[in-house]
């Protein structure tokens, strides 16, 4: 790539907490949960162009249908100039699986625009274009770990989670809609007080982790949505020694390990079943270089 390209990393993210508190007047729910970027991404190659092209390595992604698309035309809006810039987005993070990936390729696109057309806009000045953009994607301009809350927008981010490995597992098929199918589920009785967050936070906060302490308000009910995704976790649960936990709205699931040795091999016998498994590390990313 020539000197004015970049190519940036966007990381996928893990929910270490996923609480409901109750529906919004918006009609939204309320939300707590605490975010976990993972070394899993996608790839986009940022460049110079007369007209704003969208690209990527699955078809189907390809154009205005994209949220890159719509994270460069906002971004372009808010300076009052053209959105002239080609990106080409190279897909490692398996797509509505609940992992971010498109939150977190329109947070890169968002970061790597703001250089790539030197508008010399910070992180604050950025947040609310991310906010308008979708509720996970502030948190992506910075990654690492955080707490979030509101529709999941407004961020509080945390001291970084040491290098935890993580075998993360996908199943091959998901659901159209599933987030608003999931939230459309959700009862009374599945609201809580934000207590389970609140542990977590006091954990975090004192440089440990409990992995006992992690919570998705889903599980239950992604398990009765997603055709097999029940006997998948099951499967893991066998292979791990240890109970899977859904990432945000599923169907990806996640387990927290004590090693790497572990892991590869849990992650080498899922692969054999069929599965999408992968080994990860809990991360705090850093600023990409040009290339």
């Amino acid at each position: 790539m020539n000197g004015s390209s970049l190519r940036v990393p966007a990381y996928a993210k893990v929910n270490l907490t996923l609480e409901v508190l109750g529906r919004r007047v918006d009609g939204y729910h309320e939300v707590k949960t605490i975010l976990q970027t993972v070394d899993l991404a996608d790839w986009l190659d940022v460049d110079h162009a007369p007209n704003l092209r969208v690209e990527c390595d699955l078809p189907h992604l390809n154009g205005g249908d994209n949220l890159v698309w719509r994270a460069a035309q906002l971004l372009a809006r808010s300076q009052g100039i053209p959105p002239q810039a080609r990106i080409y987005i190279r897909k490692g993070i398996p797509v509505s699986m609940g992992l971010g990936g498109g939150s977190s390729d329109a947070a890169a696109a968002l970061l790597a625009l703001n250089r790539l057309w030197d508008l010399g806009l910070s992180l604050d000045d950025l947040s609310p274009i991310a906010a308008g953009l979708g509720s996970d994607v502030p948190f992506f301009l910075r990654g690492g770990t955080a707490l979030a809350e509101g529709r999941g927008e407004r961020v509080s981010f945390l001291p970084p989670l040491s290098s935890l490995p993580v075998l993360l597992v996908c199943p091959a098929e998901t659901l159209e809609d599933k987030t608003r199918r999931l939230y459309s589920r959700i009862t009374p009785a599945n609201y809580s007080d934000g207590g389970v967050t609140r542990h977590m936070l006091q954990i975090l906060m004192g440089g440990q982790f409990v992995v006992d302490s992690v919570h998705n308000v889903f599980e239950g009910i992604a398990l009765q949505v997603f055709p097999g995704l029940d006997q998948i976790y099951r499967l893991v649960a066998e292979v791990s020694g240890s109970r899977p936990h859904l990432s945000g709205a599923g169907p990806a699931l996640f387990c927290v390990l004590r090693g790497e040795d572990e892991g590869r091999r849990m992650a080498n016998t899922l692969r054999s079943g069929g599965l999408r498994a992968y080994l990860v590390h809990a991360i705090m990313p850093q600023p990409a270089a040009p290339s």
